[in-house]
């Protein structure tokens, strides 16, 4: 806890295979996020880590081992895990140099497979459990270690955005048993691991096929038949993002789909070629997994309603800690006509609304990402302090589609800003929200995406916020993780070197001597993928052009665990937008919730105004494109 504050993360617990009544969750220590144990049959909890920066990736394989990853400040470290009931902690694998978590996944028989990562490369280890390890693959870039059989025999290895080799299938031997293709005539290709039972290998996947995502397998024959296939199951398309899961017992699986900011469930037959829909309430599925039986757990949210967990069979899960609903405001849909079809928005007012009131634009990032109609605690505080919150899916956003997420026809970032302002005028000509007090607020993409439109259009916005933003496109490529440089590279069409005008025309510190409204800018000393210094130039164009802003920075990282750091920039953005938004008087205290908005860790430092059955752990994702962390 941090005062009235908490942290917790958007995830469903994690379940035993052999025992689904024990589960491992993270939860709220004293504001930071830490690995607990959950037991349905007793419920009893108990806390497994207790790290002065707080643990967040972990799972529990099928003999009821607890893992978590313990990092150091720079994000590098190792596996580690414990009994369930608690006992000496064990390294998962002794031998490997620290590195960055890229994919966690035990066998059945206890083979533990793990991806370990730095800025050049990326090694996947096996071996027994606790035992000595042996280096599979080393691969250039960023890759993701995405699942293992369970009798351990074959591995999934996924690569990085643009790569054309999406999916790599491996022996443990670490010889190559199928490349299966990603970009190019056929479309993108995802993993989502292999099925916990079954007489063969079955890896089931998610293939971008035209404006479409079906769901597809690949199988590995048993001996003595060695060959393997791809089928696409092309009865099975959605024209917005999926993700999926196994069910444990059977070929079935159970398909999330991100479709206009909501969520629907499937229920899809790989046997009998059937899709079922599972009746959900409206709102937004933040996670979805089936288990034993027919039962199915979920966590729920709409904007009113902060998120909860539910089984469809009743099975008790860890408690949430509670947020009084529902959450102040009227909460809507707006639809914008644009270029390439509507722009779809999430609007919430504040109570008692009489006419157009002072508007904050909420700036998603990504830009592999959309906004949801869930809870978030920014939304809360903001509505609750009198603000109207606008939370726009502009082009590039997942799920309206291939088509939609593609559109950067202005260039990248130049289309996201082209959307605000159309969505800024709509608002302002239905006499909703006021053209003298409107203001912006995002993280990381959404942090770039208000620092360009502040610089492209200085007479629509009259604040910023910016937490851990990209400055300087050519800067942050050269100085970011090997993951968000690919993406660059997909995005520009190239590197800097080879595109160097669409990366300038793109950044943000080509417009930082136009920006003419005041602007809070927060960042990271430790920042992998917003660096510091790209942020200290734009911070030093601020100060040459005589742009009024203020700076915060953080001691951490890009992510991190913390609530403490949540709650400084939370508090310091409300009072920076109701002085800026309604007028030199003395700023009322933000009405703040108990929990907000994630993205930020570490030590805050500010300054003063010058002149952000098979066991497998990965970056969950809420859609086939993936989620890009803000």
């Amino acid at each position: 806890m941090t005062g009235r504050y908490q942290v917790y993360r958007a995830a469903l617990p994690e379940v035993c295979a052999a025992d689904p009544a024990r589960m491992t969750f993270t939860g709220d220590a004293e504001g930071r996020c830490e690995v607990f144990t959950w037991d349905a049959a007793t419920g009893r909890t108990r806390q497994v880590t207790d790290r002065p920066h707080g643990t967040f990736h972990h799972a529990i394989d099928r003999d009821g081992q607890v893992w978590w990853f313990d990092e150091d400040e720079h994000g590098a470290g190792h596996w580690w895990f414990q009994p369930f009931d608690g006992g000496p902690d064990r390294p998962g694998l002794t031998g490997p140099a620290p590195g960055e978590p890229r994919g966690l996944a035990v066998s059945d028989s206890a083979t533990v497979a793990m991806g370990l990562g730095d800025a050049r490369t990326t090694a996947v280890h096996l071996g027994p459990r606790g035992g000595p390890a042996r280096e599979v693959t080393r691969v250039d870039g960023h890759v993701t270690l995405s699942g293992i059989t369970p009798d351990g025999r074959l591995l999934a290895v996924s690569g990085a955005a643009g790569s054309a080799r999406a999916v790599t299938v491996l022996a443990d031997d670490g010889t190559t048993r199928a490349v299966l293709p990603g970009d190019g005539p056929h479309g993108r290709l995802w993993s989502l691991g292999f099925a916990p039972a079954g007489d063969r290998a079955e890896l089931l996947l998610v293939r971008e096929a035209g404006d479409r995502y079906v769901l597809a397998s690949w199988f590995a024959d048993t001996e003595p038949h060695p060959g393997s296939a791809l089928t696409t199951h092309s009865w099975c398309a959605f024209d917005t993002e999926i993700t999926a899961r196994w069910h444990p017992d059977d070929r079935s699986v159970l398909v999330r789909q991100d479709r206009h900011g909501r969520s629907t469930l499937h229920r899809v037959d790989l046997r009998e070629r059937t899709v079922e829909p599972v009746l959900v309430p409206r709102g937004t599925l933040l996670d979805a997994a089936p288990r034993a039986g027919t039962d199915v757990h979920y966590l729920w949210t709409d904007t009113a309603n902060p998120p909860r967990m539910g089984s469809t069979a009743g099975t008790p899960l860890p408690p949430t800690h509670g947020i009084p609903a529902p959450v102040p405001g009227e909460h809507r849909d707006l639809w914008t006509p644009g270029p390439d079809g509507p722009v779809h928005s999430l609007l919430s007012l504040p109570e008692g609304r009489r006419g157009a009131v002072p508007a904050v634009f909420l700036v998603h990032g990504g830009p592999a990402d959309h906004d949801r109609d869930a809870y978030d605690g920014v939304v809360h505080s903001l509505v609750a302090s009198g603000f109207a919150v606008v939370r726009v899916n502009y082009r590039g956003s997942t799920g309206y589609g291939p088509r939609w997420r593609r559109a950067f026809d202005q260039g990248v970032g130049l289309t996201q800003v082209d959307d605000l302002a159309s969505v800024r005028a709509d608002l302002v000509a239905r006499g909703v929200v006021r053209a003298d007090a409107t203001g912006l607020w995002g993280t990381s993409w959404g942090g770039y995406l208000v620092l360009l439109a502040l610089g492209l259009r200085p007479g629509l916005w009259q604040a910023g916020v910016a937490v851990k933003p990209v400055a300087d496109c050519a800067a942050a490529y050269r100085t970011s993780t090997p993951a968000l440089r690919a993406l660059d590279e997909r995005l520009f069409g190239g590197t800097p070197d080879e595109v160097p005008e669409r990366y300038e025309r793109s950044s943000p510190l080509k417009y930082a001597s136009a920006v003419r409204a005041p602007l809070l800018v927060a960042a990271a000393t430790r920042d992998a993928k917003c660096p510091p210094g790209q942020v200290r130039d734009y911070l030093a164009a601020l100060r040459h052009a005589r742009v009024p802003h203020e700076s915060m920075w953080l001691e951490s990282g890009h992510d991190g665990y913390q609530g403490e750091d949540h709650v400084a920039i939370l508090r310091r953005a409300v009072v920076f937008l109701d002085r800026e938004l309604r007028g030199p008087r003395r700023a009322a205290a933000p009405k703040t919730p108990r929990s907000d908005r994630s993205g930020d860790s570490g030590r805050v430092r500010t300054k003063a105004p010058a002149g952000t059955g098979t066991t497998r752990h990965d970056e969950r994702s809420s859609h086939a494109e993936g989620h890009h962390p803000e």
